[in-house]
């Protein structure tokens, strides 16, 4: 919903006889929110950030956590090692801050109901910690934002609707207004409050306006949208109306508009969507952008600039959600809703040159777009960001951006909400580090598992059953920077996307066409199986596994496959019934004499959660398998690449006494997770190696679902 001020810049300089320097935002740090809690604090709470500002000298950040009524701050004075500073109840729901001189200006929900909204303006000094002061609103607070002059401060009171009441549709009284309160010496004159209304103007419930956001221009005029009701005002510092309009409607192409079917086809399209604008920020002191998240009936999945007398500039349609497509992002489970969700931004300005960074909260991606001309954005960079990116601030004097994301999934094992800090500096984009960009078609892909090394130089890939209406093999040429994907093979039976497929090996067959590994699973009624495909993709044989095997069957099965001198080979993930204690079957499958064999390969005890293999893949006078933990964040150990002399892949029959291989590390990757600035992902699923023994890695970003959608997707020498 928020995000304050950013500067950048795209410009290149090219000097005489010397190179051209490219300057681009990376990620160069990130931060827990739960590092915020107190010794002896329950750290398993669900915490939370959301809207973030940053001190004038941009050394502090101070963020909204809804969850525990708190503001955190963090110490940034060196941004490459972010310290906690500490929370600071708020007494209430904080919904948004703002900061001038020494003052975080805060806006704290204390509501008891829909119906009986309330809340305050929070004064806090950002040094000491201690609050100051406080302003009865009124009302339920959203968004907050100060003049460029720190003269007033304004907040969006929405008193939103009971989405589980009336059909979720307004109008739900009390109305919203926008509340403007002059400031004086650093804090907020409560007797100077001036209720702004803003009823009777929208086209959609006009007695019920809920302003989402506002933002002040350098004239001080102030900005502010009407999610709801689809609705722009423009008002003055003294409340009064300078001109409204509708936020309108897009004719949306290309998308894709089905939810949950398991396959990303942007052939379809929606007419009229409505916009229903989340964030404003003004661009100049005539010209403002919106973000069309979408709330109640809309959702254009863009983003629009207008004049502020309403005259539109410029929309993006659907070219926003395809460079989220494009980077791998895209959120397929809210399909039907509002794709990815652009919900935040900020706007800032660095040697003149004005930009503006666009928060996908559902791709959990951010694009930079330089604002130059504002009918015509160019965008520059994507940028990955934490998951449910809500915030952003932008520190121009540091060369800094930060970005506050806002999703906690301690509850469901997984990573915790995080800050995450990028520097401006000259140098290559650091990611994506994959993408579809400059395909011949608008090519979607997620959930990258298995991979193998052609003869022609490209890597080959297969998704996995996030996409169990859509297998396919990813070609992707490893030689550019990025990655990039220049063709999607599906996979078919009879001419048609196979189902009941969950791909999680590939390896080259020889003959121009591949083998592939699908890992079963009983209660879904997908099999565990090896599929012979063509070069057009389609299933020419299918191999069920032998009674031996399937009466030791449990869920996490074949993870990778290879091919060695004719036999393939598949690593099973973790320990089948009658497996010793943390070691795992290597199988084997003859494709000429139909035999199977095994051989079995000890892993790591795990400190936590499960150990297995992810990869396997053949080289030279070794196998290599990847094998990693399920652990996330500062709780990962295990993310190494192994191998085993090709002499000892000598299978024994199954169901009798299994060899054990022996196994040298080649490769901590931990270190190559951490260069990206993040937390550490968990899934490393890919490994392709080379015949100059050039060794690709990938992430699998779970299709972005309970994930930041971040792939990696890097290379290393072998010795």
């Amino acid at each position: 919903m928020t995000i304050r001020t950013l500067c950048l810049t795209s410009a290149l300089a090219l000097f005489a006889g010397a190179a051209q320097a490219e300057m681009n935002f990376n990620r160069i740090a990130s931060f827990a929110t739960p590092e915020n809690m107190a010794e002896g604090e329950d750290r398993a709470r669900v915490t939370s950030a959301e809207i973030i500002y940053a001190s004038e000298d941009g050394n502090t950040l101070v963020y909204t956590d809804s969850p525990l009524g708190v503001i955190g701050r963090i110490d940034i004075t060196d941004p490459r090692a972010p310290k906690p500073l500490g929370n600071i109840e708020m007494g209430g729901e904080p919904t948004s801050v703002a900061v001038a001189g020494d003052t975080a200006f805060v806006g704290v929900n204390t509501s008891e109901s829909y119906t009986a909204p309330s809340g305050k303006l929070e004064m806090v000094n950002m040094q000491s910690g201690e609050i100051v002061g406080a302003c009865d609103l009124g009302g339920q607070p959203d968004s907050v934002a100060l003049s460029k002059d720190g003269s007033f401060v304004t907040v969006a009171i929405e008193n939103e609707r009971d989405e589980d009441a009336g059909d979720g549709r307004v109008p739900q009284m009390p109305a919203g207004y926008v509340a403007i309160l002059d400031v004086v010496d650093g804090a907020a004159q409560c007797d100077s409050l001036v209720k702004a209304d803003v009823t009777g103007l929208a086209e959609i419930a006009p007695e019920d306006p809920e302003p989402e956001f506002v933002d002040v221009n350098g004239a001080g005029e102030i900005v502010v949208t009407l999610q709801e009701n689809n609705h722009i005002v423009v008002l003055n510092k003294l409340g009064e109306v300078l001109s409204h309009f509708s936020a309108g409607s897009t004719d949306l192409t290309e998308i894709d508009a089905t939810d949950e079917r398991g396959a990303l086809i942007f052939t379809e399209s929606q007419e009229g969507r409505l916009r229903e604008p989340d964030s404003v920020q003004w661009l100049d002191d005539e010209h403002f952008a919106i973000a069309n998240e979408g709330d109640m009936d809309g959702g254009s999945r863009s983003f629009t600039v207008f004049g502020k007398d309403g005259t539109e500039v410029y929309d993006s349609g659907n070219t926003f959600e395809h460079a989220v497509v494009q980077v791998g992002h895209y959120p397929d489970k809210r399909s039907d809703a509002k794709g990815a969700e652009p919900e935040g931004m900020e706007v800032a300005t660095f040697d003149g040159t004005p930009y503006m960074i666009l928060l996908s909260e559902r791709g959990s991606v951010a694009g930079v777009y330089d604002m130059t001309d504002p009918a015509a954005p160019v965008l520059k960079q994507m940028l990955p960001s934490g998951i449910a990116p809500e915030g952003a601030v932008a520190i121009p004097q540091r060369n800094l951006l930060v970005t506050a994301n806002e999703e906690d999934l301690i509850e469901d094992g997984g990573v915790r909400a995080h800050v995450m800090i990028y520097e401006y500096a000259e140098g290559a984009a650091m990611y994506p580090t994959l993408t579809s960009e400059g395909a011949d078609e608008l090519i979607g892909w997620g959930a990258i598992s298995g991979m193998v090394a052609g003869d022609d130089g490209m890597v080959y890939a297969v998704n996995d059953s996030f996409y169990g209406f859509q297998p396919r093999i990813f070609t992707i040429d490893p030689s550019s920077k990025p990655a990039r994907i220049t063709k999607a093979l599906d996979v078919t039976r009879a001419g048609r996307p196979a189902q009941k497929l969950d791909l999680e090996g590939i390896t080259l067959d020889g003959e121009g066409g591949f083998w592939l590994a699908s890992e079963g699973r009983t209660d879904r009624l997908i099999p565990h199986a090896l599929y012979h495909v063509s070069a057009e993709g389609e299933i020419e044989e299918e191999i069920g596994l032998p009674a031996e095997l399937l009466a030791q069957e449990q869920r996490f099965g074949f993870e990778g496959i290879t091919m060695v001198g004719g036999t393939l080979w598949m690593a099973v993930q973790r320990e089948w019934t009658g497996d010793p204690e943390n070691h795992v079957k290597l199988v084997s499958y003859n494709p000429e004499t139909k035999e199977w064999g095994a051989v079995l390969y000890a892993k790591a005890a795990p400190e936590k959660g499960w150990v297995g293999l992810s990869e396997i893949t053949a080289h030279g006078d070794f196998v290599y398998v990847v094998e990693r933990d399920n652990q996330i964040g500062a709780a990962a150990v295990t993310k190494k690449v192994y191998r085993i002399p090709l002499a000892e892949m000598v299978a024994a029959p199954l169901g009798g006494e299994l060899p054990v291989v022996s196994k040298e590390e080649v490769r901590d990757l931990i270190p190559d997770l951490k260069g990206w600035g993040g937390y550490v992902v968990d899934k490393v699923e890919g490994l392709a190696i080379a015949e100059d023994g050039t060794a690709y890695v990938s992430t699998d970003n779970d299709g972005v679902d309970d994930s930041s959608g971040e792939t990696f997707f890097w290379s290393f020498k072998l010795d």
